[in-house]
């Protein structure tokens, strides 16, 4: 079941000013942007600072002035925000999923399918999307819930930066909100408000009949939408930039044959298309419009730009057991999210020059099957764990090497184990060590190498001392074991023994 992810802007404005702006606004000084309608101006958005100190939305702009002696004051520029809006929702389209779409003024929207699963569950997602839009110096506010009108409103609602309805939940979590989360008109707010209306838990409790007799259909099409009794899907965005090629079906098709198919065709109009443009194809999202209004998307990505139609729709057609068509499919849309310039290049023969094996299409086989590629890079660092990084599969070699000439375990582990050792100090290796529960005596050991802290990254590193050995017990199994510490002094290190890692 897919679920609705709401992402709110609380401050577009002042983040681009802070960024971009000349002579940018202190951090600590309250900013706030006005509106205006004829003579009328009033607080359209106000940043932290300025709510710390008591200025809200809404409030006049007379006022606001008069709280704070000297307050910034900036125009809205609705346009500028509305653009900044489209590029992030599109910047979401190409990193998270293939639906997403503007979310009024303030904020994006997308559904979870597709995207949680492949960054560790709904809550490890919007935390991380958070974190990344804080690093691009953005304020946002997350929520994800089972229906779009819940997640818009818990997001804007909510103090916490980021929140997880349970699936299930939103009636429980949405009853005691106010009505203005219902995205209905002002006018209509009022109205429900002169009759004493506050919540949304009293208002779902009058009476349907009189209640559309007086307000019109939009405040029960709300609250069906909000507690999923009707469905709002999500129009994922579409620019004139992406590539999209479509297929309507006069009669709806289900059969997993007919959709191979039509799919293949649709990656061949579409490889053409990027042909004509010089683009390959990074990113790609097959969307499956289903007769009962809902959607399903599959993604394929690529390691590197392709428009080879062969390989693209292998990618996709490998996982067609994954379509529901439902009660019927009646359109098929395939977009290039994420495309980069391809050219044509020459192949040399391979009487000049020795053929070099491309390993991506199986990269995108095993990417696009949830599993996580990386390799191994050498780093100039003398602590085991520092010394190697996660790299992409297909990322160009960094030149670096290992510069020590001592072994090293074929598997190191994560984590160092703590073992019992029996070992003279302070230069001798363990004479026997329980590890897991079982005793092993050392018939064999080399050592000690003395790896010393990095102290330029941590002042407490600044003496700590590690003493490794290489050791091999009676059946012939050698483990890499160190000491923390010298052995003598306490403060270079505790003198507790570690396995860092196993030889194979």
């Amino acid at each position: 079941m897919s679920r609705v992810v709401s992402v709110y802007f609380p401050f577009l404005p002042t983040d681009r000013i802070r960024r971009h702006g000349e002579g940018a606004v202190p951090a600590d000084q309250p900013l706030v942007v006005i509106s205006r309608s004829g003579s009328k101006r009033w607080v359209s958005a106000a940043d932290t600072a300025a709510r710390k100190v008591g200025l809200r939305i809404g409030m006049s702009a007379s006022k606001a002035q008069a709280v704070i002696a000297g307050l910034t004051m900036m125009d809205a520029d609705p346009v500028a925000d509305a653009a900044a809006l489209e590029r992030l929702a599109l910047w979401a389209l190409r990193q998270y999923s293939p639906v997403v779409a503007v979310d009024g003024t303030d904020g994006i929207v997308m559904d979870t399918e597709g995207a949680d699963h492949l960054r560790g569950g709904e809550e490890m997602m919007i935390t991380g999307l958070v974190n990344m839009l804080r690093g691009r110096g953005l304020t946002a506010r997350a929520a994800v819930a089972d229906t779009w009108g819940a997640a818009h409103a818990i997001a804007r609602l909510s103090t916490a930066e980021t929140t997880v309805i349970p699936s299930g939940g939103v009636a429980k979590a949405v009853v005691g909100l106010p009505i203005h989360c219902l995205r209905l008109p002002p006018d209509t707010i009022q109205g429900l408000r002169v009759l004493g209306v506050e919540t949304v838990g009293e208002l779902s409790a009058m009476p349907r009949a009189p209640l559309t007799l007086r307000f019109g259909p939009e405040p029960g099409r709300r609250l069906d939408q909000l507690f999923g009794r009707v469905a709002e899907p999500i129009e994922p965005l579409r620019t004139p930039d992406l590539v999209v090629v479509s297929k309507n079906f006069q009669e709806p098709i289900g059969a997993a044959e007919t959709i191979e198919k039509y799919v293949r065709r649709l990656v061949g109009q579409l490889t053409a298309e990027l042909e004509q443009r010089g683009l390959g194809v990074r990113r790609s999202d097959l969307v499956i419009h289903r007769v009962d209004n809902t959607r399903q998307c599959l993604r394929a990505g690529l390691a590197k730009p392709v428009r080879d139609p062969t390989r693209l729709s292998k990618l996709l057609c490998d996982r067609i057991e994954k379509i529901d068509p439902g009660f019927g499919i009646e359109r098929l849309d395939l977009v290039a999210v994420m495309t980069e310039p391809l050219e044509e290049r020459q192949v040399a023969s391979s009487l000049i020059e020795e053929d070099v094996v491309d390993i991506t299409p199986v990269i995108d086989v095993l990417a696009n099957r949830g599993q996580r590629l990386y390799r191994l890079s050498p780093v100039a660092s003398d602590v085991p764990e520092r010394s190697v990084m996660r790299i992409a599969p297909t990322a160009p070699e960094t030149g670096a090497d290992w510069a020590v000439k001592w072994p090293r375990p074929s598997r190191l582990f994560a984590h160092p184990e703590r073992i019992d050792v029996t070992a003279l100090l302070p230069d001798q290796p363990p004479a026997v060590f329980t590890w897991r529960g079982k005793r092993r005596r050392v018939k064999r050991a080399d050592g000690p190498e003395r790896i010393f802290g990095e102290w330029w990254r941590r002042p407490k590193e600044m003496q700590a001392v590690r003493d490794y050995f290489v050791v091999e017990d009676e059946q012939g199994e050698r483990y890499w074991v160190y000491r923390a510490g010298d052995g003598v002094d306490l403060e270079t290190g505790s003198h507790l023994w570690y396995i860092h890692g196993v030889f194979g």
